[in-house]
């Protein structure tokens, strides 16, 4: 064999054994443990699909009682009819619930209340990535209407329910794109300034702000709060993005990025793991605990948030 074949080979072997390395590196983080919910009532906001639909499956299999809080009804019920089949329980609800109407929220808060008398896990799974400028129902952005102020507000509806059942928990799915972010607090709506990604990253950011403080408000109360990055997962989050990055992502990407089932470990864990029963304000990606960015650590921004959420929903 000459040396030039010898040199392919050992080159096309090491490229090989790089990219499934990268592969295993960027896919990583599972949650293993055998964990059971019997008789735990589950709130997930977005479960209709992506990550939040195998969290769905995944704690429906661990006995819990799973309510999906999805926006549109159709998708939603169809949801539930292969969540309640994947996971071979019928312990799973729909209710509707759209994060850009704050009547929404307080209808979806009215009737969960009358259904139930306690709330162990609330998962802030749903959101939206990268929109075009658009509008909530109340006039506000749409990407930190619905992926923080909705939330904001239905945790807020929601607190005695999970102050009944403590030890109880709240997981708020937010993004490595926190790291890009900041709180415009001159401009919060960016009615100046608008750019879907920058718009993404501010609603991220002030996920985790918002866990950060809420950690706070609850202390003493058993209810703890903790936010995640599920990672680069294949969903339909990506839907406003350019189609050439959509193209890439599903075809020559799509080996280097996680499954829904991979993106969903992180929020499982925080959801059921004993050993998390008391940790609370705390990041994580990849099943573990992460710092975010210096700017998701700053108390004061994390004042200014809470007080200026409060006003705009009208808590």
């Amino acid at each position: 064999m000459s040396c030039s074949i010898c040199t392919y080979i050992y080159s096309f072997t090491g490229i090989a054994v790089f990219l499934y390395l990268l592969k295993r590196w960027i896919r990583r983080g599972e949650y293993n443990k055998p964990t059971l919910i019997d008789n735990k009532i589950v709130v997930i906001t977005g479960a209709n699909t992506g990550i939040g639909k195998e969290t769905a499956i995944d704690l429906a299999r661990r006995g819990g009682k799973i309510y999906i809080a999805c926006r549109d009804r159709s998708r939603g019920e169809n949801a539930l009819v292969d969540i309640r089949r994947e996971s071979g329980s019928d312990k799973v609800y729909f209710l509707q619930l759209d994060l850009a109407s704050l009547k929404s929220i307080r209808d979806f808060s009215k009737k969960f209340h009358q259904l139930e008398s306690k709330l162990d896990i609330l998962i802030n799974n749903a959101g939206i990535m990268a929109c075009p400028k658009l509008s909530t129902e109340d006039g506000f952005e749409m990407q930190i209407g619905v992926n923080h102020l909705g939330h904001f507000l239905l945790t807020n509806l929601l607190l005695d329910l999970l102050k009944s059942a403590a030890p109880s928990r709240i997981v708020n799915v937010s993004s490595k794109a926190h790291v890009r972010g900041e709180i415009y607090r001159d401009d919060f709506m960016l009615d100046r300034s608008y750019a879907p990604v920058k718009s993404y990253a501010q609603s991220k950011l002030a996920n985790i702000l918002f866990t950060r403080k809420l950690a706070n408000v609850l202390a003493g109360t058993k209810v703890t709060a903790n936010s995640c990055h599920p990672g680069i997962v294949t969903t339909e989050l990506a839907r406003h993005i350019p189609k050439i990055l959509q193209i890439l992502m599903n075809t020559v990407f799509k080996t280097f990025l996680k499954t829904p089932v991979e993106g969903a470990q992180t929020q499982i864990r925080l959801a059921v793991d004993p050993d998390l029963e008391t940790t609370t304000g705390r990041y994580f990606y990849d099943c573990e605990e992460h710092e975010p960015a210096r700017l998701a650590r700053d108390d004061d921004t994390a004042e200014w948030l809470w007080n200026k959420s409060a006003q705009l929903v009208r808590l």
